[in-house]
């Protein structure tokens, strides 16, 4: 991680090196904390970050899901976010915010404890490598089944469901794999540990509903109003284990990753096929701004726009 000129922490521009939280934050000893991942893009017009107000929200609805509640707006959140990029001078950038129970008491339930809130921001490429978009990865299939929705609810992008996708990415990556794929305790498809997939089938598009207890994700949404847009049915269904090793071509989305082909699947190669390729062509002239449509969803940072 590239460290960067200041942090957003509970309505303060600070330092980095003096960012620091009490090593009896409970976010810290329960994983009581919700965060997203949100890109900033170079475009025409001035840096934009990608979908801020639909990310902001979804923070409020996670945090929502953990009887938490954050001190600031989806408005304040989005004008600290764009005080921090002009003060780090971002002009293309990864951007991390973050609410988590802070020092109180330190028993299992956080009633009574503070919320904390801060926003972070640095330079980071793809999630995966940019070789990864050109030629693909390789995934397994995890042991580790994704944690069902009455278990912890996964619509909640919560701090502590990761060590669920820690598990599982670190399993697929010490076998000599790139990514995992996770399955339900039904064993049908959910997601990976930080992406949804799509498999791409005889020209139509299939990704797991939400009902499988999945992230409610803001790049699988793109996803689908894009492929549509480019005139692909595009199907939201029970996906099983076949399913994937039959596609013609099966790629994973996420903010971090963008579209990732997925080039094989345990000891099953498929290739990086061309509905692929268009899709993630057209998502990433979009969030560039080399294609007006969908130009709602780039959010211009006002200090550093050309257009201002």
């Amino acid at each position: 991680m590239q460290p960067t000129e200041k942090i957003w922490v509970n309505g303060e521009l600070v330092d980095w090196d003096d960012a620091r939280i009490h090593i009896g934050a409970h976010g810290l000893h329960y994983g009581t904390g919700v965060f997203e991942g949100i890109r900033c893009y170079e475009t025409p017009k001035g840096p934009a970050v990608f979908r801020l107000t639909d990310h902001m929200q979804r923070l409020h609805d996670s945090a929502q899901l953990l009887y938490m509640e954050i001190p600031y707006s989806v408005e304040d959140l989005r004008a600290a976010t764009n005080e921090l990029l002009d003060a780090c001078s971002l002009r293309e950038c990864y951007i991390r915010p973050i609410a988590f129970y802070g020092f109180g008491q330190l028993g299992v339930s956080a009633r009574g404890n503070p919320v904390e809130v801060a926003i972070m921001a640095w330079p980071w490429g793809t999630y995966l490598g940019e070789e990864a978009l050109e030629r693909g990865i390789h995934a397994k299939v995890s042991t580790w089944q994704r944690i069902p929705p009455n278990v912890i609810p996964h619509a909640s992008k919560a701090t502590g469901v990761y060590l669920n996708s820690m598990l599982a990415v670190s399993e697929a990556q010490r076998a000599g794999y790139d990514e995992a794929i996770m399955l339900t305790p039904e064993g049908t498809v959910a997601d990976g540990p930080g992406e949804t997939i799509f498999v791409v089938s005889r020209g139509k598009l299939h990704t797991p509903d939400l009902s499988t207890g999945i992230l409610h994700g803001i790049t699988r949404d793109s996803v689908l109003a894009i492929a549509r847009e480019l005139g692909y049915e595009v199907v939201e269904k029970t996906l099983i284990r076949s399913d994937l090793y039959l596609a013609d071509e099966v790629f994973m989305c996420g903010t971090a990753a963008e579209i990732t082909p997925l080039r094989a699947i345990d000891d099953h190669e498929i290739g990086v096929g061309p509905v692929t390729r268009e899709i993630q062509r057209m998502y990433l002239d979009v969030v560039r701004g080399k294609n007006e449509r969908f130009a709602e969803w780039r959010e211009l940072v006002p200090s550093m726009s050309r257009a201002a």
